[in-house]
């Protein structure tokens, strides 16, 4: 029998040969990785370009080996605009938390899925405000602890938390929104699939595509990694349920469906 050919577990090579500073457990560094093989797969590193947001994932530029730009609190998505409406040929997409994109980035991603730009964007909801100090944020839980909500995010005064998937579905324009989660491996493998597809979108000149990745933060939730995990599972997936939100594609020059 043909010896059996093993499969090396290797870094990517669109990533950078550096420690990250992000805290124990948080999974940002698992969505970075599934971005980074993705970009290998597709063979695209030298005509990717991303956007880096303001939030704890501010230094993303330092962990890949494509070419990445700062943009302004909220603006990565005007920013991604510009760069891919002067440069067609690039692959461009955004990386932001639920304060940079569900805050005050609100109206940039709405008016930019509206539009239909072809970019790709990975939203993290992580359910809180992570590097300035564990505020709450648009996606908190009802009666979720944060420092700004010692008593528990009260819906009465607060509102319930926006759910970005179903709010940008309801758009015509956008391709493709699919809500995914990286708690655990079964989980990982499907965020890997959905992130794929959204880039291959855009390498086929799809409009607007979003992958929201439920991702934990034990630091600010005050669990351990292991209880983050469960947490997410049994609290935010029932109120953000994974799956496609989306998968057709509507030209804006066009009435009908292509």
């Amino acid at each position: 029998m043909p010896e059996a050919k093993l499969k090396i577990f290797e870094r990517p090579k669109s990533f950078t040969d550096v420690v990250t500073h992000y805290c124990p457990g948080c999974t940002h560094g698992i969505i970075h990785r599934l971005i980074a093989e993705t970009i290998d797969e597709y063979g695209i590193r030298g005509k990717t370009v991303g956007v880096a947001p303001v939030g704890c994932s501010v230094l993303i530029y330092n962990y890949f080996r494509t070419d990445f730009l700062e943009a302004p609190h909220g603006r990565a998505p005007a920013l991604a605009t510009g760069i891919k409406r002067v440069s067609p040929e690039l692959i461009v997409f955004t990386y932001q938390g639920d304060g940079d994109l569900a805050s005050i980035g609100m109206g940039e991603i709405v008016h930019a899925a509206n539009r239909g730009e072809k970019i790709t964007v990975v939203f993290v909801n992580n359910a809180i405000y992570g590097m300035t100090g564990g505020q709450m944020a648009p996606t908190t839980m009802p009666g979720q602890v944060t420092t700004t909500s010692p008593m528990g995010r009260d819906v009465s005064q607060a509102g319930y938390p926006i759910r970005m998937s179903e709010l940008l579905s309801t758009l015509r324009t956008p391709a493709y929104i699919e809500r995914v989660s990286v708690h655990n491996p079964h989980n990982v493998i499907r965020a890997k699939k959905a992130i794929k597809k959204a880039f291959k979108n855009q390498m086929e000149g799809k409009r607007f595509t979003f992958v929201e990745v439920l991702s934990t933060c034990p630091t600010n939730w005050g669990l351990t990694p292991d209880e983050a995990q469960n947490w997410l599972e049994d609290n935010m997936i029932a109120f953000y349920p994974l799956g496609v939100f989306k998968d057709t594609y509507y030209d804006n020059d066009e009435e009908g469906q292509k």
